[in-house]
């Protein structure tokens, strides 16, 4: 299914790889925070974060870490715990597809609260779309075009948030791009269809 720019579900539980990326830019971050985003996660993927050893740690690694933890400290990305329900949601676990404790965390929690669920693994939105509402399923690329479709990121922003997001090694440069562009075709498309449309007279 391809992703519509044209909109968003604002408050999302977010799983680890997420986090990363929607921390990654400032401008990003700074511009959906502005536009009301809410993003929320479970206790495990605060624990993926901050606290799981590594083999190594990169000096990106620890700038992100360092974002993160000066949002949490903001009340932003706050925790949420598993409840017995959540863990024993077999319809989850039995489909699970090799996927890390942090997605499957992140999809059981936003399906019992119906929110939508933000990931970047192609695997846990694949597995999402089957198990929950396929349109609550969203993607850091598809926060990116919905922002330049209400406008709040500007043309002028792609570079810079590319630039900041390829400088913490982030990974998703190539589908903002696509993102943007198809951001840019919707918008054009509904205000082509907006002109089309008469004001009845009184």
């Amino acid at each position: 299914m391809a992703i519509d720019p044209s909109s968003f579900y604002p408050h999302s539980v977010t799983d680890t790889c997420a986090v990363w990326n929607v921390l990654s830019s400032r401008l990003l971050y700074s511009v959906a925070c502005d536009a009301h985003c809410h993003f929320v996660c479970t206790g495990y993927v605060v624990y993926e974060c901050l606290l799981k050893p590594r083999k190594e740690n990169t000096p990106e690694d620890e700038e992100l870490k360092k974002r993160l933890r000066h949002e949490r400290k903001r009340g932003r990305f706050q925790d949420f715990h598993l409840t017995l329900d959540d863990i024993l949601d077999l319809t989850i676990l039995e489909r699970r597809q090799n996927l890390g404790k942090g997605e499957l965390s992140s999809l059981a929690f936003a399906r019992r609260i119906r929110q939508a669920f933000l990931t970047d693994d192609q695997k846990a939105r694949k597995l999402a779309t089957e198990v929950c509402d396929a349109r609550m399923v969203q993607t850091t690329p598809h926060l990116l075009g919905w922002l330049f479709y209400i406008r709040r990121l500007l043309d002028s922003d792609l570079d810079t948030v590319v630039t900041q997001h390829q400088e913490l090694n982030g990974p998703l440069s190539k589908y903002f791009k696509i993102m943007y562009q198809r951001a840019l075709e919707y918008r054009a498309r509904d205000e082509t269809s907006n002109k089309g449309q008469t004001t009845p007279t009184v």
